[in-house]
Parts: C-alpha cells; structure tokens; sequence
C-alpha cells in the first residue's frame, strides 16, 4: 500500500496515500481497528459534522475575518457539502468504539475538509486544527452534532414512516366500519367490538407516540457549541455559539438554538435519554400491535383466523405450505432491540464525570439505530403486512354467535347473578345463550330477542 507522511504534535505517520484523512484519524484507525465490533460511527454523524463545520466557518467568518477568510471559507463550504451529501463517506473510517469524548471523529472530520478544501485550492492553506476547528472543541462539537443528527432522523426518516403507517390503520378503519367481532380482555372473550374500532386503537397509539417524540425532541435543538473545552467558552469569539446555532438552523431547514447553559451541554445528556425513552414508548407500542396482528391472523386452521395478512415467503423448510407472519416477527425484533438500546443510553448518560461526559459515541450510534430501525420496520410492516389485512368476517361473526359474553347486553334487565349463571349454564351445556336463558325461564323468546343485539353492543 502506498503512503504518504503526515504530522500532528505527536509526530510523523504514514497514511495510506489516497485517503484524505491525516495523523489523528490514522492513528485511531489503528488503535481502534474497524474489526472490533464492525461498527463504523454513523453516517448521520458525519453529515451532521459537515453542517456544524460549515456554520462554524460561516461564523467565524462573520466575527474572525481576518482569520477566517473569503478564500478559505470558499473552499471550506465546498468541502463541507460534499461531506454533507456523503460523497467523501469513504473517508471516515473509524468507529464507535473510541474515545468517548468522539475527538478521533471530530479530527476525521477537520482532517478530511482541510485537505479536501487544500485540494479545491490547489494549494496547502488551510488546517485541521487552525482553521477547521476554530472556535470549536471536541467536547462541543460532537454533542452538537449529535443533537443534530438526531433531529434529522426523527424528523426526516422516522415520521414519514410512522405517518404512512397511520394512513394504513385510517383507511383500514374506513373499511372495516362494519365488522362487528368478539373483543377480547386476559386473552378470553369479551363483549363485542368493531374491528374498526380495535384498528383505531393501533393508530392512536402510533399518533400519540408521534406527538411524544416531538416533544421530547424539542430539547434536542439546544447544541453545545460555543462552549468549547469545558463550556466556558475559551478560544471562541463573542457571539459565536449564537450565531453558529443560526447557521445550522439555515443550512438544515431546522430550528436550531444555543444551549443556555453550556457546562450543562457538555456534563450531560438528559436530553438523549429522555427523546430516546419517548423511541422506545412507540417501540413499546409497535410490539402490541404486530403482536395482536400475529394472534388475529394465526391459524389456518388451528389459530384465531379473524383476519388474513400477506403471504411473503415460506415458512419452513421441512413444513410444506407453511407461511408465518414473518413482518410481524421483524417489528417485534426490533422493538427489543429498541428497548435494549434504552438502557444503554441511559447507563451511558449516567456516566459523565465533572465537566464531560466520555460515552457519547455509544449513545448516539444506539438512538441513530434505534430510529433506523423503527423507520425501516414500520416502512417494511406496512408495505408488506398491515396493508394487506383483510378481515374474514365469516370468521368474527361465527366467534361472535358463540361469545358467552354477550350475555352482558341481559345484564341490566335479568341482574348480574343471574346472568353469570346463565353464561356458566350455556357453557357447561353447549348451549346458545337464548337456550340456556329460555330453558332457565329469565326471559321469554320474545323478551330475549328484543333486548339481544350485539351490534348496538359496540
């Protein structure tokens, strides 16, 4: 492999010679090996690195123009969007498992835009330290980026796919207003439901998860920078952490403020774990529903067989003409893998010492890949399963008919004593409910028959 020498306060050391990252990041590289546990740090950190870089070089050329100059920004902006759009991924190879303040990451990210904005000049003007982290350190940058990157993710990736997921239950709703069924409470039966109405209980549950995560988001817009080593601002201009928050707001569409308090910024991370509690209310959820999905459409012929849901692929490899609710099982998956992520987050917020806390590359790669996998689940859910429900109403009336506990609509009019035997009589004599109520002599036939209607149940 060709190298080339590159030198940073520890001294010389070889890089692979087409690779536009500089000493630091090669000798994380190597103290951190990208075979211990496959984990690259996210590319949503890295885009979030080009923003927070681009509308740091804005400020400081805003407020430090006699450093931060009109050639240098130039090429600086060209650098960062091309680091923005992925199109220099190939250059960020560490990993999660580094420091835990992300330096090695925050020095990637200088390394790569200084020389990829010396390329675009054609000349060695600009550096890493001097230049790419003026005003900034890694103690808040990386937290600033991951505050934005995970802004993004929910509202670009997570809500669109939990918003068609709602739209499906709504219009599954719409057409199953009429499909009376038996409900269900501790797994027995219950008085009847509409399907329609179960359907918009799954929905509810998706909406206010949706509304939660907003929320719990909104305190992700504070970012950390201006607040450099410890939060007292060194080495940073007046105005700077004011105005960089501005910056980002412009080149993301989002609004983005300065933390208030930025030894805060840095010592904690009550906010990642609180948003990241609200990911795991919709996991929590998303596990009810593909469960109740599952149950409802088990069978053919041995389950419940309310409803039918697509048949994707075969489902065993010695069971001819089986198919398993294979989507329902990848939500359900995902939803402990979610709730597994949480409590890393939190022991990992837990762990700030003094004025940093040293576990923000474990943090974020858990809530980035939580949102990932709720958005990708809930896509994939829908497309292949949810859409494709259709009620078998032969089914849920025949459940219906046989329901002891439609015995509740006779509960008012006979009392609830009297009731309760009436079910216990129908049931130990495999009777219907009007047999059992005629044979006891509660009610006439006629009496039986105008106080009975499920339908009006729901």
């Amino acid at each position: 492999m060709n190298t080339r020498i590159e030198h940073d306060s520890m001294g010389d050391v070889p890089v692979p010679a087409e690779a536009l990252w500089g000493a630091q990041t090669e000798r994380s590289r190597l103290n951190f090996p990208s075979g211990v546990g496959h984990e690259p740090m996210p590319e949503e950190i890295i885009s979030a690195f080009g923003i927070l870089k681009k509308a740091a070089a804005l400020a400081n050329w805003s407020l430090l123009p006699e450093r931060m100059t009109e050639e240098k920004i130039s090429a600086i902006l060209s650098a960062c969007d091309e680091v923005i759009s992925g199109k220099l991924s190939a250059h960020f190879p560490l990993v999660v498992w580094q420091t835990g303040s992300g330096t090695q990451t925050n020095m990637n990210a200088n390394e790569v835009i200084s020389r990829r904005a010396n390329e675009i000049l054609g000349r060695q003007l600009l550096h890493p330290n001097d230049d790419l982290n003026m005003s900034q350190s890694s103690n808040d940058t990386f937290p600033a980026a991951m505050h934005i990157a995970a802004v993004i993710a929910v509202e670009d990736r997570l809500f669109p796919a939990v918003d068609a997921l709602c739209g499906t239950f709504l219009r599954l709703e719409a057409e199953n207003a009429d499909a009376l069924k038996s409900g269900r409470t501790h797994l027995q039966d219950a008085v009847p439901i509409r399907f329609s109405q179960e359907i918009s209980s799954w929905r509810t549950a998706l909406e206010k998860d949706r509304a939660m995560i907003g929320s719990a988001i909104e305190p992700l817009r504070s970012l950390a920078l201006g607040g450099t080593a410890v939060g007292t601002g060194l080495n940073a201009p007046q105005g700077f952490d004011v105005l960089a928050a501005e910056k980002v707001s412009e080149i993301t569409g989002k609004t983005f403020v300065t933390a208030q308090n930025k030894f805060h910024a840095l010592a904690f991370k009550d906010e990642l774990v609180a948003a990241h509690g609200a990911l795991k209310a919709l996991a929590a959820d998303l596990m009810k529903i593909a469960n109740d999905i599952r149950w409802m459409a088990s069978g053919p012929r041995c389950g419940l067989g309310e409803i039918s849901i697509p048949e994707n692929e075969p489902g065993s490899s010695i069971m001819p003409g089986k198919v398993n609710p294979t989507q329902c099982e990848a939500v359900t998956m995902v939803a402990a893998q979610v709730m597994g992520n949480d409590v890393t987050v939190g022991i990992a917020a837990s762990q700030g010492a003094f004025e940093l806390n040293t576990y923000m590359p474990v943090m974020i790669y858990d809530f980035l890949q939580s949102v990932r996998l709720l958005a990708d689940a809930s896509v994939s859910f829908n497309e292949r399963c949810v859409s494709g429900i259709r009620a078998n109403r032969e089914k849920m009336h025949d459940y219906l008919d046989r329901s002891l506990m439609t015995v509740t609509a006779l509960s008012p009019i006979i009392g609830y004593e009297r009731a309760a035997q009436l079910a216990r009589k129908a049931l130990r004599d495999s009777q219907t409910l009007k047999e059992a109520c005629l044979e006891l002599g509660f009610l006439s036939a006629e009496e039986f028959d105008a106080a009975f209607h499920p339908e009006e149940m729901a």
